[in-house]
């Protein structure tokens, strides 16, 4: 991460945009784990601004199928940007638990409003470039990146935001095994760089991360967004939606070490621990590991 030694997290305890209920629970289970102690044992003056306000998935209706819940993932979201954009006014790095990754939209909104549009690394087993037009399953956390990139139609624009809040050429997912057609279509046409875990099979998580920070350095800021279920089930079984042949416990915390060393990291999410789904809040435990890594955490 950068220089600078304040971080400010932000609880996004939202799980409307996912099919699996739990993930709501994830900013305790992360704060549970020991998140204050891990941080502050780094050196950094720590802020904790609790969870923004999220509405209850069996009290208010889903309306669209092809983009549940919309409406109401937008609102916390706008939460989320406003808090966001006032930690990094203030020159601390935001650091949002989610939460399903539909939290993704009110963090790169709050990042947008603060130096304009940027870059990011989508740490992710999945795409999330789906639309409510290509969307199998019309949750919204597989559309996050598409709306962050303004490509998920003109129903994730709100007040809190605008978009795009990315620019296309300073995008790069790492970890990808789980595309739907819409995604592979849509990437084909993006200046995106992406390591599939095919890739990073061949490659190395040390080139796939170094290549895809060079991609995505620039102006404005570089947002890191870290969705657990990148890593093996076997390695973290509690996430929201687990995708077999993932990241080793050794590859994310290299991952996330080379992140901090190059020092261009503004921002950082991390999303989808289901404590519900977890053996002994380990993907919890691993979850605040991963983020001391990346706020520059080192074995020697």
């Amino acid at each position: 991460m950068q220089t600078r030694r304040e971080a400010t997290i932000i609880g996004a305890p939202l799980d409307l945009g996912a099919g699996r209920r739990g993930v709501d629970m994830g900013p305790s289970a992360i704060r549970y784990a020991g998140l204050d102690d891990r941080i502050g044992g780094l050196g950094y003056a720590y802020e904790d601004r609790g969870n923004v306000g999220t509405a209850v998935a069996e009290a208010i209706d889903a309306g669209d199928e092809h983009a549940r819940f919309l409406p109401q993932i937008k609102e916390t979201c706008r939460h989320i940007a406003d808090v966001v954009a006032d930690a990094a006014r203030k020159g601390a790095t935001p650091i949002v638990l989610g939460g399903d990754h539909s939290v993704g939209l009110g963090t790169l909104g709050g990042l947008q409003q603060v130096h304009g549009p940027g870059g990011v690394i989508w740490l992710d087993a999945h795409g999330d470039l789906n639309s409510p037009e290509t969307s199998p399953s019309g949750n919204v956390h597989g559309m996050v990146l598409a709306a962050g990139l303004g490509l998920a139609g003109e129903r994730f624009r709100g007040e809190g935001w605008d978009l795009p809040a990315l620019v296309p050429s300073r995008v790069a997912l790492v970890g990808v095994r789980s595309l739907d057609d819409g995604e592979r279509k849509l990437l084909q046409e993006l200046d995106a760089r992406v390591f599939t875990m095919s890739d990073v099979d061949r490659l190395g998580v040390e080139r796939a991360i170094r290549e895809s920070l060079t991609h995505v350095a620039g102006p404005g800021f570089v947002h890191i967004s870290l969705d657990m279920d990148v890593l093996d089930p076997d390695v973290a079984p509690g996430v929201g939606t687990p995708v077999r042949g993932g990241l080793s416990y050794r590859e994310a915390h290299l991952a996330m070490e080379l992140i901090s060393e190059s020092g261009l990291a503004t921002s950082l999410d991390v999303v989808e621990v289901n404590p519900i789904l977890d053996r002994e809040n380990d993907t919890a435990k691993l979850a605040v590991e991963l983020v001391a890594s990346a706020l520059g955490a080192r074995i020697l």
